[in-house]
């Protein structure tokens, strides 16, 4: 692929993405999704430098590539879309569900990826790195701020029952 055509193409998926991210955020549990959003970014972009300084993964393509080291279009925009999507959608689910969904959500991303690392110049893998490792790792990104959202959901449905018995002492 030549560099004008990635260039394209980081530009349309990111702009698709910022198109959808207002419809994934508004919704009823507003907060939630905000902080899951944040989570996401937050923790991307932590693994993604962490990952590049090490000299696992390479962006040769990136928005800012002065400034910043990690790939802002997918750290702060594309990965936490999915993320967002992905909460959305296991909201109601059993842990099988949980599990099966996120496959719905990894694999196409790792087939992107890989696609993405042999025929273009937007990521290089290098001292091993096998896109098995990007399937773990973004499995465990995805199911630990699933964890993260399922525990401040449980906390505060507590604190609305221990309010709400207070409040019917009274």
């Amino acid at each position: 692929m030549k560099k004008s055509k990635e260039v394209s193409f980081l530009r349309i998926t990111t702009m698709v993405a910022l198109f959808l991210l207002p419809f994934a955020i508004y919704k009823r549990s507003f907060k939630d999704w905000i902080i899951i959003y944040l989570v996401s970014c937050i923790g991307n972009t932590f693994a993604d430098r962490t990952l590049v300084s090490k000299g696992y993964v390479k962006y040769k393509i990136r928005p800012k590539s002065k400034i910043f080291s990690v790939h802002l279009p997918f750290d702060l925009i594309q990965y936490p879309l999915a993320l967002l999507y992905y909460n959305q959608w296991t909201l109601n689910s059993k842990i099988t569900g949980i599990f099966l969904k996120l496959l719905v959500f990894v694999i196409p991303q790792i087939i992107i990826e890989t696609i993405a690392e042999k025929k273009t110049d937007l990521i290089t893998f290098k001292k091993g790195w096998k896109w098995y490792h990007s399937l773990l790792s973004m499995a465990m990104k995805f199911l630990l701020c699933r964890l993260i959202i399922a525990s401040i959901r449980k906390l505060n449905t507590k604190n609305e029952t221990i309010l709400s018995d207070a409040q019917s002492q009274e």
